[in-house]
């Protein structure tokens, strides 16, 4: 396989990286839209390393849940997905090629292997079954021991600190909806997968009950043994959790690296316009900027860097060719020709920080 400049942006570096439990290559995901590829997903190229928070940020639109779609092969038709999605069930093991698995297969997978939690836990919960009978049909669905598995359930739900009597015989709408997205991460996990994708999924929550379950989430993650792959929009909101953020614009990847390091030091002009975009406790409210303009149709991508119609940095070769990934700093790397010029074309008036949930 040739080494494209997204492969290069995913080379792994650090203690981790020859450890990874999904491997992405050179991924697309395209729609035929009356004979027009409609690209939703181009040529991604990252590994979700074993035992950590990986996020995933981007605007609306920019390709983040199809990612974890592609991940589990899950992308629904007419979609096409091309590339490579390796699945490494232990360290050292040889990879379970996900794009070539059988219907029976990746339906063993998505639960037993990777699990996924939604938006929204009243539209993932059939209404008219008790948390209960969910539980009971995942396990019987998959042979698992329905009394074993229940134990388990009430296990997991005491761990994200729900009374599990009380949960287990409740309808979702009984359920404030801290609650649901509770039994629902419970649920996801319990034919005990060792990756969790999560899509926002703690978007329709107040900011109390976000940073309630974030702060859960590590704990989990210990315990259970997960890698976590946490998909939002709110870069600020996942900082503290993710080891390392991915971020993606239009569909492509722009800036990867460990949390810090992009928050503090990130050398995309995209990455810095998201930043500056949103509320800071450490930043006056009049230094919030909006990013002007607005992501491509799918259908009508820009040639070159798909940022370029929106950057402040943008020249004649931004909107030809795609740009390189380079290397600034540990672990940390950025698609943009211009990356040296970024902080002074798009400055923080305070230093960026990370908190730790």
């Amino acid at each position: 396989m040739p080494q494209t400049s997204a492969m290069q942006g995913s080379t792994e570096t650090d203690h981790n990286a020859a450890d990874p439990i999904v491997e992405v290559r050179n991924v697309s995901v395209t729609y035929d839209l009356e004979h027009r590829d409609a690209m939703v997903l181009d040529d991604v190229s990252i590994d979700l390393r074993r035992g950590e928070i990986l996020g995933v940020v981007g605007e609306s639109g920019s390709g983040k849940s199809m990612l974890a779609n592609a991940m589990m092969d899950a992308v629904e038709e007419p979609g096409i997905t091309t590339g490579n999605i390796r699945y490494y069930p232990e360290s050292g093991t040889e990879p379970v090629n996900v794009l070539d698995l059988s219907e029976r297969e990746l339906n063993d997978l998505r639960w037993e292997e990777i699990s996924m939690v939604f938006q929204g836990a009243l539209s993932s919960f059939n209404p008219t079954m008790t948390i209960r009978g969910h539980f009971e049909e995942t396990l019987q669905a998959h042979e698992y021991d329905v009394d074993e598995g229940m134990e388990r359930a009430h296990e997991l739900l005491s761990d994200l600190y729900l009374d599990p009597d009380r949960v287990l015989d409740s309808y979702s709408h009984e359920l404030s909806g801290g609650m649901s997205q509770r039994a629902l991460i419970a649920l996801s996990l319990i034919l005990e997968p060792n990756v969790l994708l999560m899509d926002e999924p703690t978007a329709a929550l107040d900011l109390l009950m976000q940073r309630s379950i974030l702060s859960l989430l590590d704990d989990i993650k210990e315990k259970y043994d997960l890698s976590i792959l946490f998909i939002t929009h709110d870069l600020p909101l996942v900082a503290g959790l993710a080891d390392r953020l991915a971020i993606l614009y239009a569909f492509e990847l722009a800036e990867v690296g460990p949390s810090e390091q992009v928050v503090r030091h990130s050398q995309h002009p995209y990455t810095r316009a998201l930043l500056k975009a949103v509320p800071s406790l450490d930043a006056p409210l009049e230094g919030m900027k909006p990013i002007e303009g607005s992501a491509p149709n799918p259908a009508h991508t820009p040639d070159g860097c798909h940022y370029a119609p929106r950057c402040p940095l943008a020249t004649d070769e931004c909107h030809k060719g795609a740009p390189p990934w380079d290397d600034i700093g540990d672990d940390h790397r950025t698609a943009c020709f211009h990356h040296d010029d970024a902080a002074d074309a798009v400055p923080f008036e305070h230093e960026q920080e990370v908190t730790r949930s």
